[in-house]
């Protein structure tokens, strides 16, 4: 009988700390495995996504999330899904710099739109915090790392463009609804499940893939361009850190990235083989690099995986790459 109560007691407990969560791109690279983690830590799971995500090799749906193959540029069908929720994770985006150049009609519409049917939704449903993926493409080229918040915004391409302008208004929704948000501005983000389909995948897992299949690896430029990169456990982490905080919630803006960076080549000599250099790209920034001090400051977060680490473990354990 004692035995009993007690399994009671333990169970309205994890009720208690058990939250509703919505995860918009949530069978993408950074959203799949947010999702995970939060089942992982017992949560009740939403996860949206419409599979658009042309440089997805796969969508990772967990079974025991409840999944919906959805637009979040079609309010109708996604608003109901909000009721009784308490956090709401937004990644769903037109999310690679060289796409959205070629066609900033559908960047806008995806990142603007679906970003403000997101936040109504949550307004509506008295959502009790939203979380925002944005970006560091906000920096541009005019501001010189180590990249802190306060800097002016220097947008230069269609993407960076509409993350940043979902940021405003995301800030519009706290400050004229009061609907807590936080917004993270993620640097490269790279790890497992990462895209590596087509020439505009990112550049740690599209390097992995061309030296598994034989290919020589394609620098663009000179290859001396440098990039902090953040590992996507990390990143789930500050999100979850962030949803279950005090601290933050009125629109606080932070970079979420390393504090370290390394140049095209050192990728390449680190994976190891053959290269090629191609044309470089219009609109990317030469160099970035995170001040990270105010996520550490009020979520108490900092970086667990180093890049050459998890490079050289994942060469050491598929004898490539």
């Amino acid at each position: 009988m004692l035995n009993s109560l007690e399994n009671l007691i333990n169970l309205d407990e994890k009720r208690k700390t058990m939250k509703k969560t919505i995860v918009t791109g949530g069978a993408g690279f950074i959203g799949s495995n947010l999702v995970d983690e939060l089942i992982k830590q017992g949560h009740q799971v939403i996860a949206i996504d419409n599979e658009s995500a042309s440089e997805n090799e796969k969508f990772y749906w967990n079974d025991k999330a409840e999944n919906h193959k959805l637009d979040i540029c079609d309010y109708d069908k996604i608003e109901s899904l909000f009721e009784g929720v308490d956090w709401v994770f937004h990644l769903a985006a037109q999310s690679r710099i060289q796409p959205a150049i070629k066609n900033p009609i559908e960047t806008v519409r995806v990142n603007c739109e679906g970003t403000t049917n997101v936040l109504q939704a949550s307004r509506v449903y008295k959502v009790k915090k939203v979380i925002y993926s944005s970006t560091s493409s906000y920096y541009g080229l005019k501001n010189e790392p180590p990249l802190v918040e306060t800097m002016e915004r220097d947008c230069l391409n269609p993407y960076s463009v509409t993350k940043v302008a979902a940021e405003d208004i995301f800030k519009m929704y706290n400050t004229l609804y009061n609907l807590p948000v936080v917004i993270f501005r993620y640097f490269n983000v790279y790890g497992e499940r990462q895209p590596t389909k087509g020439q505009y995948a990112p550049v740690v897992g599209l390097f992995q893939k061309m030296k598994n299949d034989g290919k020589p690896m394609t620098v663009v430029g000179d290859g001396e361009q440098r990039r902090d990169y953040t590992h996507v456990s990390d990143v789930v982490n500050v999100n979850i850190l962030a949803a279950e905080s005090d601290n933050v919630g009125d629109a606080e803006v932070m970079n979420i990235g390393s504090g370290t960076n390394h140049s095209v080549l050192d990728l390449v000599n680190i994976i190891g083989g053959e290269y090629i250099h191609i044309p470089e790209r219009l609109g990317e920034a030469r160099t970035t690099l995170a001040n990270n001090t105010l996520a550490r400051k009020l979520l108490d977060w900092d970086t667990k995986v180093d890049l050459e680490d998890w490079l050289l473990k994942c060469k050491k354990e598929s004898g490539l790459c």
